[in-house]
């Protein structure tokens, strides 16, 4: 630590991130980008160090926008202008009132909050950030004192892990994590017979809407705007093989021959013009216009910006991302209609291989995916978006990939997704009949993006949703989130336990067993891993029948301690020990006698059945190793008593009770 780097009141330290440290850690995570020939370059400043007299923010808010540097993460820049354009968003995303430099009690971190998963995360950092010969490397506000948008990018580094991270991105995911909203992408251009061609899980641009800006009219002040391009459009041959913008403003200009032309004004992260269009400085277009209309448009221009009309728009560019707007109580704005969407739902979900991972309806497995109930109770418009989460990429595999090939690179952070809603009549449901039925909605395609979204306005009544990969067997953790301007409710249709014996009414003896799934010690997972036996284990025994009957009814009921976003898939099995083998030793060879699974995402699962008498072992797991829980454990047996004869004066008969516990069935 630097000397100097005291606050100005009392000398105390600044603070240093022990976690997202000023070192190469946190710059490179595979060192596959051209970030990598910065190593050794760069040094790590705070803003006093950099600048006089820093601040958040710049007193003309103009200047507050982000400016990239050497970092590839224009989607990111983009998606930060939504906050500079709704101060509640920017005050949830850095929460105003922190002690700033000069400010006594500012100690050198920050705090700043990202949406990950469906709740906000609080993100910690310390204020040193990369340089060059004391100049920052990466993303900078336009006025060189203000320090909100390289804070908020170092935040963001640290919740992926490293700056490089950062390096090629979707403008919507972006917008998603800075909103806790919802983002689309829509196509520009025709898609092309090339893509038409392509197999389902390959095809997402033809299934993408296409851009009609007259639709966003009625959100148009709320909602963000992003394009971008893939090739190089209108000669900026700079723009390389990708690249984001943002769209600041639209609007429909009145010609000199009595017509009309949209214009739009564009922004470039990099800061600078890049276009050479019509409209560009004394370009061609600006003759059709009336000379004071002209000049106004011309006078609104920052650096970095530049105007375009329609037709060049929808020529050069390639699709478009739109952030629906968010108003000050949270609420989502559909982007279709103008609604306000005042309910919402999410619930969390996975698809696990061997159990829920059923792939597409091309699989016979498809029924095995995880199922929801949506119930509208009104007509309204819904929302209901499907989100994964991302795979991290193999280091060595990512290495050998081209940064151009953002196909590729898209598939290996995920899996090709889709979501399908069927309309039911939920008492007389049979899952059967209704997957031969084609859906109401469906995402159509599979696509290899983070999240998809189905739109409509829907009748009263039940819908089933199924969320699926397109390969059978891909693994991922989702977030399905629902959005209406009508009452509704999201609910998880439970897996079915296997069939279970009907039993009498009786007494039941119950036993209760509490224990804990540790990674690295007893989080052994389901019997398809060789750690299974390494699961807790719990020993009981059924004793002869004294009513004469050779097997004794027990009921068997495992609860974990998890809420309801962090269930694991739980299950147990039940196996007989043999006379003769120590308690201490289960037989490994040997098939459980009964055994309550598939695993379900629920917080109970319970097992009925008949066993005859013996020593047993119940041995609950999750199903993946290493998942860590404490749970409880049920274990009711059937008692068998005589009736006796009261001698009472109203010659009742009763049944003894056991004084332990009693469960009716």
């Amino acid at each position: 630590m630097k000397e100097e780097e005291r606050s100005e009141c009392g000398g105390e330290p600044l603070f240093e991130d022990p976690d997202f440290p000023s070192d190469d850690s946190s710059l490179f995570s595979d060192s596959s980008t051209p970030i990598t020939r910065l190593q050794g370059d760069i040094t790590w400043q705070r803003p006093q160090e950099i600048c006089q007299s820093p601040a958040l923010f710049p007193d003309n808010i103009n200047l507050g926008h982000a400016k990239q540097g050497l970092l590839g993460d224009c989607w990111f820049l983009c998606a930060c202008t939504i906050l500079l354009k709704n101060k509640h968003l920017m005050n949830k995303v850095l929460p105003p009132d922190q002690p700033q430099w000069g400010d006594c009690k500012y100690r050198g971190s920050f705090q700043l909050r990202l949406w990950q998963h469906g709740h906000w995360t609080e993100v910690t950092i310390d204020d040193r950030l990369p340089c060059i010969n004391s100049t920052l490397c990466f993303s900078r506000c336009h006025a060189p004192t203000a320090f909100w948008v390289p804070l908020l990018e170092k935040a963001y580094a640290k919740l992926h892990g490293s700056y490089e991270r950062l390096w090629a991105g979707q403008v919507s995911e972006a917008l998603v994590d800075l909103t806790g909203g919802l983002a689309e992408r829509w196509s520009l251009g025709d898609g092309g017979a090339e893509e038409e061609q392509g197999t389902e899980q390959d095809s997402d641009r033809v299934r993408r809407r296409r851009l009609d800006l007259n639709l966003l009219d009625p959100v148009k002040d709320g909602c963000a705007l992003s394009c971008s391009t893939h090739s190089s459009p209108g000669g900026a041959s700079e723009l390389g093989q990708y690249h984001a913008l943002t769209v600041m403003e639209w609007l429909d200009v009145s010609t000199v021959s009595g017509g009309q032309v949209r214009l739009l004004r564009i922004r470039n992260p990099w800061g600078r013009c890049c276009w050479g269009g019509a409209w560009i400085g004394s370009g061609a277009g600006w003759s059709s216009v009336a000379p004071a209309c002209a000049m106004d448009l011309q006078g609104r221009t920052a650096e970095g910006e530049f105007w375009l009309d329609e037709t060049e728009f929808l020529s050069q560019f390639d699709d478009v991302t739109v952030g629906y707007p968010i108003n000050e109580e949270g609420h989502l704005k559909s982007i279709y209609t103008g609604n306000l969407l005042t309910h919402s739902h999410q619930l969390v979900g996975r698809w696990v291989n061997g159990h829920s991972a059923g792939g597409c309806r091309n699989s016979s497995n498809y029924s095995s995916n995880p199922k929801f109930w949506l119930k509208v109770c009104e007509r309204g418009e819904v929302l209901v978006s499907l989100l994964q989460h991302r795979k991290r990429r193999h280091t060595q595999q990512y290495a050998q990939t081209t940064l151009g090939d953002s196909k590729n690179t898209k598939h290996q952070h995920y899996q090709a997704i889709a979501l399908h809603m069927w309309k039911v009549e939920k008492k007389r449901f049979n899952l059967g009949r209704t997957l031969n039925k084609p859906p109401c909605a469906s995402t159509h395609c599979h696509a290899y993006e983070r999240e998809v979204i189905l739109h409509g306005q829907l009748e009263p009544g039940y819908y089933l949703l199924i969320p699926s990969t397109f390969l059978p067997g891909a693994e991922a953790r989702f977030l399905i989130r629902g959005f209406s301007s009508s009452a509704t409710s999201l609910s998880a249709l439970k897996t079915p336990g296997p069939s279970l014996p009907l039993v009498t009414d009786g007494e039941w003896e119950s036993s209760y067993f509490q224990g804990m799934w540790v990674v690295g010690m007893n989080a052994g997972g389901s019997r398809n891993f060789l750690s299974h036996w390494q699961n807790p284990w719990f020993p009981f025994t059924v004793c002869d029948d004294p009513a004469g009957t050779s097997e004794v009814n027990v009921r068997i009921t495992l609860h974990q301690s998890q809420p309801d976003t962090d269930l694991h898939p739980i299950g147990f099995h039940v196996y007989k020990v043999p006379e003769g083998v120590s308690e201490l030793t289960l037989p490994r060879d040997e098939d459980p006698v009964a055994s309550c699974v598939p695993h379900c995402y629920t917080q109970d699962v319970s097992l009925a059945c008949c066993l005859p008498p013996g020593a047993y072992a119940i041995v609950p797991s999750t199903y993946q190793p290493d998942c860590p829980g404490s749970f409880t454990l049920n274990l009711a047996r059937k008692i068998h008593r005589r009736v006796v004869k009261s001698q009472e004066r109203l010659g009742r008969a009763i049944q003894e009770v056991s004084h332990i516990s009693v469960m009716r069935s």
